[in-house]
């Protein structure tokens, strides 16, 4: 598929904020926070960096991108549905019964998507055990993990990046979305995560910081990742819940809610408004 320019990208993630809104907002239920905060890492990894054929979606040698944080998912079913896997029509069937687009990422219900996601904490371990099983068939796709850093809490998440550390996994790439809430607050109250980059260092991967929101900064550090061969790579990627809607953004209280028809009305203005000035 055609790869966008930066410009493009950029533009390109503020349609999927727009489709974010509306997704969640039709269904009056879903993670609208860290959905819009992700969209463009999301939006960098199906329109410029990763190795797929949306018509194709199981071809063995297409790049696999795990999501950990599977709430994140409204901004994954955008980008799936805006890159061609299936009509963006069927966005407004989210967390819908019977509908592929559940609340959390159903495997072999939807095109595109890799993994089955809920439980979190878990992505990475699916995602190190996908990226040595190539390494031992001798395939040559790389292999991507996107965590939040709420999910650092859980024990077997640190448990993997041990694994991974071990076996010099370098086929696999871990991007931490660092917006600093989960769902009871702020991270660093919540439990402390600080000096997050220097406990992954600690851990013996090769640790690169970013602006999450920097699509510049994105694409550089994924090839930065490509060209390391001693190891497994994270990227710490520093960004803001509700980026895009003023009155959500860095707001831990949107991180599970969705907003109401005015709220949304308001949210969909601002980013209307930013995608004509873009």
């Amino acid at each position: 598929m055609r790869l966008l320019s930066v410009s493009g990208l950029v533009s390109k993630a503020n349609e999927i904020r727009i489709d974010i809104v509306k997704e969640i907002s039709i269904a009056g239920s879903g993670h609208v926070g860290g959905s819009l905060g992700v969209a463009d890492i999301i939006t960098a990894f199906y329109f410029r960096i990763l190795n797929h054929n949306p018509k194709k979606p199981d071809w063995e040698e297409r790049d696999r991108l795990i999501i950990s944080n599977g709430h994140i998912c409204p901004a994954q079913y955008a980008a799936l549905a805006h890159a061609g896997y299936f009509v963006q029509t069927k966005l407004a069937k989210l967390r819908k019964l019977g509908s592929p687009l559940q609340g959390h990422p159903e495997r072999e219900r939807l095109a595109g998507i890799e993994t089955t996601s809920g439980p979190l904490g878990c992505g990475l371990a699916q995602a190190a055990g996908i990226a040595l099983a190539a390494r031992i068939d001798d395939r040559r796709f790389r292999v991507y993990c996107i965590a939040s850093d709420g999910e650092h809490d859980e024990g077997n998440h640190w448990e993997v990046v041990m694994f991974a550390a071990k076996y010099k996994l370098s086929n696999l790439t871990l991007i931490v979305d660092r917006n600093n809430i989960q769902i009871d607050g702020r991270t660093e109250d919540v439990m402390p995560l600080n000096p997050l980059v220097d406990k992954y260092r600690a851990f013996n991967w090769n640790t690169l910081e970013i602006d999450g929101h920097n699509f510049s900064q994105i694409i550089s550090a994924i090839n930065q990742a490509r060209a390391f061969y001693q190891g497994p790579t994270v990227i710490v990627a520093n960004t803001i819940p509700g980026k895009g809607v003023s009155f959500m953004e860095g707001d831990f209280r949107w991180h599970g809610k969705a907003p109401n028809k005015d709220e949304a009305k308001i949210a969909l203005k601002e980013l209307e408004t930013t995608l004509k000035i873009k």
